[in-house]
């Protein structure tokens, strides 16, 4: 699997990148970013914990497709939570990403969506 199709990855990359100080918006929105261009469906971050001000907030960043019940969920979702601890207090980040679908099975699971419709050609009647 690529390194930018990996919720664990990205969620390090970012835990990383809040521990050196770097804004929660610009760490987020740049794995966002690098994940949709490796060809993701859909991915969504979401930071929670005190963000700046004393009271707790949840900042969610989405871009793209999500599915988010059913089989194709544990097929399709990859998902990775990890803590970070900063000097005012513990925060939390959850990564989901929505992989492709892939004949080879290299970047995506086999199969295709339940609701991927192919519409085959009608045979000639010669």
């Amino acid at each position: 699997m690529q390194r930018g199709l990996c919720a664990a990855a990205q969620a390090e990359s970012l835990k990383y990148k809040l521990l050196n100080n770097y804004p929660v918006r610009m760490s987020a929105n740049g794995v966002v970013r690098l994940v949709m261009n490796e060809g993701a469906k859909g991915i969504e971050v979401a930071v929670s914990g005190k963000l700046r001000a004393q009271r707790a907030k949840t900042m969610k960043f989405k871009q793209g497709y999500m599915i988010s019940t059913g089989e194709p969920k544990k097929n399709f979702i990859d998902r990775a939570v990890r803590h970070v601890n900063l000097k005012q207090g513990v925060l939390g980040i959850i990564v989901k990403i929505m992989l492709p679908q892939d004949p080879e099975g290299i970047s995506g699971p086999k199969k295709p969506l339940p609701d991927v419709v192919e519409i085959v050609d009608p045979k000639s009647d010669d």
